[in-house]
């Protein structure tokens, strides 16, 4: 045998090898879609034990989402991956960004319940009107077109009377979808979970939003319908229902298997690092990593030190971006804990790097992540106090 062929068959069987790992990288192709099974493999596979939080998370409570998705959108790049925490938000991005692939890590195995029951309602819906119909159970108004407004549609939803009749019919739809299309093993827990959210959506229409388990009050969080019409100071929609094309962006996304929910906490060891496992698996870099406001709690203890060493390993470059929020308040309790808002008193965010997003339902910011990690690994950055000093 010769040193050329001797090479030749050492590069092939070690090909052989990498094409045999545990999440296969080499397959499938992310210009086309995640097959069946491999969707169901990443989402078991990479999921941790569930937690729980404080509050009933089935509604963002973040309406400044539009004035920070140009800089989401800025970051878009053919090789874009996105991973994102909560709920309908992440669509928003989504079709800001129109990444690759998405992933979205939640600590709560309800979460994930939630995007299986969204990825359903997407791919029975081909239009906002029929999404919104099936998401609350309830007819819209056949004048409502392609060309309706987010306003138009939210208000044909509001008015709709809801119908147990059609809700059932939904539900028998949905696990259709994911039982026998996908041909997805569900388990009698995870369908409960997702019974129990899509009875949540029935029962509160437009109006759901997101509510503490204590049932305290006081803070004025947007309802389903405010945060679907929400704009940005320039008055441009921001949502995945402000148009027919962004809804169709992420449909098609959602139809081509492109967004994984994965039950993972951000400090934990195998969700984090088995997304970026796969992505570079697959040559992709993340351009935004959607954090809301974790890291607020992760500073609580030492797992905020856990959460950006998993950061590190992921595979990003000098335009990867995290998008976090902040509300005023909310930093009490905390080491290097504050009130007000970002800066510790320094000033209203827009000086510093990045792009902010206003609204009286907080701030949202979107920080490059590498020059953030080397001030978190030469020791500058400690607290949460340190954190917000950034967004000056």
């Amino acid at each position: 045998m010769t040193i050329r062929r001797a090479t030749a068959l050492a590069c092939a069987s070690l090909l052989l090898v990498l094409s045999c790992s545990a999440i296969d990288p080499s397959r499938p192709t992310l210009s086309d879609r995640i097959d069946d099974a491999t969707f169901w493999r990443l989402f078991t596979e990479l999921s941790e034990p569930g937690g729980t939080f404080r509050s009933e998370n089935l509604v963002s409570n973040e309406r400044a989402f539009p004035a920070v998705l140009p800089e989401v959108a800025r970051r878009a790049s053919p090789g874009a991956a996105y991973i994102g925490v909560g709920p309908e938000q992440n669509f928003s991005y989504l079709a800001a960004l129109r990444p690759r692939v998405a992933f979205i890590v939640d600590i709560r195995r309800e979460n994930a319940a939630l995007h299986l029951l969204y990825k359903a309602i997407f791919e029975l819906s081909p239009t906002r009107s029929a999404f919104l119909s099936r998401l609350f159970s309830r007819p819209l108004s056949k004048h409502l077109g392609t060309g309706s407004s987010a306003i138009e549609l939210m208000e044909g939803a509001a008015i709709g009377i809801p119908s147990r009749d059609r809700f059932t019919a939904n539900l028998a739809d949905v696990r259709a979808q994911l039982a026998t299309r996908h041909r997805w093993p569900i388990g009698d827990s995870d369908l409960a979970g997702l019974t129990r959210v899509y009875e949540a959506f029935f029962d509160r229409g437009p109006d759901i939003r997101y509510s503490m388990r204590s049932g305290r009050r006081g803070r004025p969080f947007p309802t389903y319908a405010e945060l679907m019409t929400a704009a940005d100071a320039r008055g441009v929609a921001g949502s995945f229902l402000a148009s027919e094309e962004a809804y169709r962006a992420v449909r098609d996304l959602e139809a081509r298997n492109l967004v994984v929910p994965v039950v993972g906490d951000f400090s934990g060891t195998r969700a984090l690092a088995g997304v970026g496992t796969f992505l570079r698996g697959h040559g992709l870099t993340v351009a935004v990593f959607y954090a809301s406001n974790v890291e607020m709690y992760l500073f609580r203890r030492d797992g905020w030190k856990t959460f950006y060493q998993n950061l590190s390993s992921l595979p990003i470059d000098g335009q990867s971006a995290l998008v976090r929020s902040v509300f005023q308040g909310f930093g009490w309790g905390y080491p290097g804990g504050l009130s007000g808002y970002p800066g510790g008193g320094l000033g209203y965010p827009g000086a510093g790097p990045g792009a902010p997003g206003t609204g009286v339902n907080g701030v949202l910011w979107a920080d490059p992540i590498k020059p953030m990690l080397a001030e978190i690994r030469r020791g500058a950055i400690t607290d949460y106090r340190g954190l917000l000093a950034r967004m000056k």
